[in-house]
């Protein structure tokens, strides 16, 4: 039997010594959780925590060429972006689905910053090498790229005294310059949390002298490591789509609510067949729900109606730390996607109810 190697961050042993769980996720040795995941999640809902997520993958796209292959190889519109902006696009495939949601930076003139799943990165390289057929200037620099993520209502108070860039940013936008006494650090409004706060990348060699100086700075708002675990009910309190529970190889864009990041006013890959799916409509949606009796909704349980008949699966579920209510997300059949809808989850084969709801949940 093939034996898969595990990858290791940079910063591992870091995360040993404060005493983490580490598990294996997207093919790499991952923080799972430190102080548990309840304290976890509200200290970064309401104060700052810091995030290791050095599994993403990180492509550079530069020169002659560089937005004509963006623009057919993602969903949204690059052509929109200024230098210093940011933007939530999704590589579409063949048949419909979608080969891996991603944020597009663009740091120059032709010149971008793809990030994507950690757990894609070489299916995603592949399917930018694919269709690279104008021999663009593309590099996949994740092995050397290392990136925290600072999220919280008070990531700016830790990171701002070790900068002379100002902070004070829109979401969504980018800058590259020195940090921590390191030059060519990137600094992006982005995270994947909802609760405000940065995302900082630099090369694996500068990354133990980065951690120690936003440890030490960190010390005077308390702030607390945050593992995957928080990351993942942080992100699904927002109604934010996880790459392997919500969207897919086979989900598509329109079914998945990601219409706003799918602009037909340019051409891109299987755009026509999306394109007929917004004019038709979909058979099946991805809705928001919250249960009104007991039980925690989990990925892969099925959604009934009230005679128990199938009518979809959730894709997230959880009880919500900042709620104190089971939410979840799932495909429905279209009927049972308006708001107020009553849908059950079965939950050990008893029909638990439900209603779908607007997402976020969780609004600020």
């Amino acid at each position: 039997m093939e034996t898969i190697e595990i990858k290791d961050i940079s910063l591992k042993q870091k995360h040993i010594d404060l005493g983490a769980k580490m598990v294996e996720f997207a093919g790499f040795n991952m923080p799972l959780q430190y102080t548990g995941l309840i304290d976890e999640h509200l200290n970064v809902r309401n104060n700052v925590g810091m995030f290791d997520v050095s599994h993403m993958g990180e492509f550079t796209i530069k020169g002659e060429g560089a937005l004509e292959l963006i623009q057919r190889i993602t969903s949204n519109d690059a052509s929109v972006l200024d230098t210093g902006k940011v933007q939530y696009s999704c590589f579409p495939n063949n048949d419909g689905g979608i080969v891996d949601d991603l944020l597009v930076y663009k740091m120059g003139k032709d010149n971008y910053m793809l990030v994507v799943n950690g757990a894609n990165i070489e299916k995603d390289w592949n399917w930018v090498v694919k269709h690279n057929t104008n021999h663009v200037a593309i590099e996949n620099i994740s092995d050397s790229i290392s990136l925290l993520a600072v999220q919280g209502p008070n990531a700016q108070k830790v990171l701002q005294p070790l900068t002379n860039m100002s902070l004070d940013m829109i979401y969504y936008t980018v800058q590259q310059g020195t940090f921590a006494g390191v030059e060519n650090v990137i600094i992006s409004s982005t995270g994947y949390t909802g609760a405000g706060g940065y995302e900082v990348y630099f090369y694996n060699k500068d990354a133990e002298k980065i951690w120690n100086a936003i440890q030490e700075a960190g010390k005077l708002v308390g702030l607390k490591m945050a593992g995957l675990a928080c990351r993942d009910t942080l992100r699904l309190e927002m109604g934010f789509c996880l790459y392997g529970n919500d969207i897919n190889d086979t989900t598509s864009p329109i079914e998945a609510g990601l219409g706003w990041i799918t602009k037909f006013t340019k051409d891109f890959v299987n755009a026509e067949n999306l394109k007929k799916q917004k004019e038709q409509g979909v058979a099946k949606k991805l809705v928001g729900f919250e249960l009104i009796e007991r039980g925690i909704p989990r990925h892969d349980y099925k959604i009934v109606d009230a005679n128990g008949n199938e009518i979809g699966v959730v894709t997230s579920g959880t009880q919500s730390p900042s709620l104190n209510k089971a939410i979840g997300m799932g495909y429905v059949k279209t009927a049972f996607s308006k708001l107020g809808s009553e849908i059950y989850i079965l939950i050990r084969d008893k029909k638990i109810k439900a209603s779908v709801v607007k997402t976020p949940f969780y609004n600020n």
